[in-house]
Parts: C-alpha cells; sequence; structure tokens
C-alpha cells in the first residue's frame, strides 16, 4: 500500500499533502478528548506495534506480498483521532528513515492509511458493534470486520487518486482489478491479525479499549501501603 515518489503527479501529491495536513492537524485537537494518563502509554504501545508489523510481510500469490495497516486496529484500541495520528507517526518514521513509501508521497500514504483505513475501519466496526450483542466478546469480531473492510477501501481510494493523477500507463480499469482485488486477499490477514490483538487486549486489560467503552466499567488501579 506504500505509495513511492512519482507514482502520483505533483498536483495530486500536493493535494493529498493538503489533506493530510489537515487530518493530522484536527486529530491533533481531537485525540485530547479519547486519551488520559492512563490510557496514553497506549498510543505508543498501538505505533510501536503497527511499525513492527508492517515490516513482516506475507504472501498472497502471484508475487505479491501484503503487510499490516493497522488503521482499524489503531481505532479500537486508542480511538479513531489517535489511531490516526499513531498511523501518520509510523508512516513518517518509515519514510525518513526506512525509504518504505517516498517523501514526497507521504502525504497520500497517510490520507490512504492513516485516514481513509483508521476512519473506514472504525466506521465498519461501529455499525458492525451496534447490531451485535452488547459484550466484550463482540468487540473482537467487530474489529475484525472492520480491518476487513478498511483495507480494499484504501485500495479504492488510491485507484481514484491514479484515476485523476497517476504517471504509470495503465488503464484505470486494470489497477482497480489488480488493488481492489489483492487488497481483498490482504484484507482478511489484517482481519485475523486485528481480531487476536483486540481479544488479547480485551481478555487482560478491557478498560483500556477505546472500543469496548461502554461495555466495561474503568477499573482504578490501588497501590498498597506497609505499615509498621
Amino acid at each position: 500500500m506504500h505509495v513511492p515518489d512519482g507514482f502520483l503527479d505533483a498536483p495530486t501529491s500536493v493535494a493529498t499533502g493538503v489533506v493530510a495536513a489537515a487530518g493530522v492537524g484536527i486529530a491533533l485537537r481531537r485525540a485530547r478528548a479519547e486519551l488520559d494518563d492512563r490510557t496514553a502509554p497506549m498510543a505508543g504501545l498501538v505505533a510501536a506495534f503497527v511499525f513492527a508489523g508492517q515490516m513482516i510481510n506475507f504472501p498472497v500469490g502471484a508475487g505479491t506480498s501484503g503487510h499490516l495497516l493497522g488503521g482499524a486496529l489503531a481505532a479500537v484500541l486508542v480511538g479513531p483521532w489517535t489511531g490516526a495520528l499513531c498511523i501518520s507517526v509510523v508512516l513518517l518514521v518509515q519514510g525518513l528513515f526506512m525509504a518504505d513509501g517516498g517523501l514526497t508521497a507521504l502525504g497520500t500514504n497517510i490520507t490512504l492509511m492513516g485516514l481513509v483505513g483508521v476512519f473506514v475501519g472504525y466506521a465498519g466496526f461501529r455499525l458492525v458493534l451496534a447490531v451485535l450483542p452488547r459484550k466484550l466478546g463482540s468487540v473482537p469480531v467487530a474489529a475484525a470486520l472492520g480491518a476487513l473492510v478498511s483495507v480494499p477501501a484504501a485500495a479504492t481510494v488510491f485507484t481514484l487518486l491514479f484515476a485523476i493523477g497517476g504517471t504509470a500507463d495503465v488503464s484505470v480499469g486494470k489497477v482497480l482489478a489488480a488493488m481492489v482485488g489483492w487488497h481483498v486477499v490482504i484484507g482478511i490477514g489484517e482481519a485475523v491479525v486485528t481480531g487476536l490483538v483486540v481479544s488479547a487486549v480485551i481478555a487482560s486489560r478491557p478498560d483500556l479499549v477505546h472500543g469496548a467503552r461502554g461495555l466495561v466499567r474503568r477499573t482504578s488501579l490501588r497501590t498498597g501501603e506497609v505499615t509498621a
């Protein structure tokens, strides 16, 4: 999903850069309402996990590989606005230090994975959660389905951007078929990883999962005092 430099023309790259900058700016303000002194460390852990997860590629056939996008996972664990910031930081570090995605395409990658992936995934999560029984066991299922939808959604938006400003001599129809087709398969892997990770966190600390708010009471930390 990482778009390299030069794959989209300059006007399209600039436009997605503006969208990304606006989205990150709004997220910086809105994330304050999602975090407190207990849940804030989760944002760092989520960013680190997504960074590590995106380094692992799995084969999906015909010499093509996929990796975790992490948008839905981040949104469910720490909230969509904080999740967007986590993914954006991961993409920035990858672009600066690992040449994974181009710097001129950073705005495009943030738009696709940090905004579309996060908010489509979270919207799908909320829609599914609304029709499932209101219990903690529904959260990983809804998160997995949200992740499944988010990956081809990001691929579809990329195809629209390619139709507007693509520089490669490839028909839009072929790009759409290839991107959406393979990313549906990648989305299945994304759904499995997301469901397992959310399930593991739910099992240990459900009170720290943003998507489980309203389904579990928050617990407070207790410290014991030793008396002589």
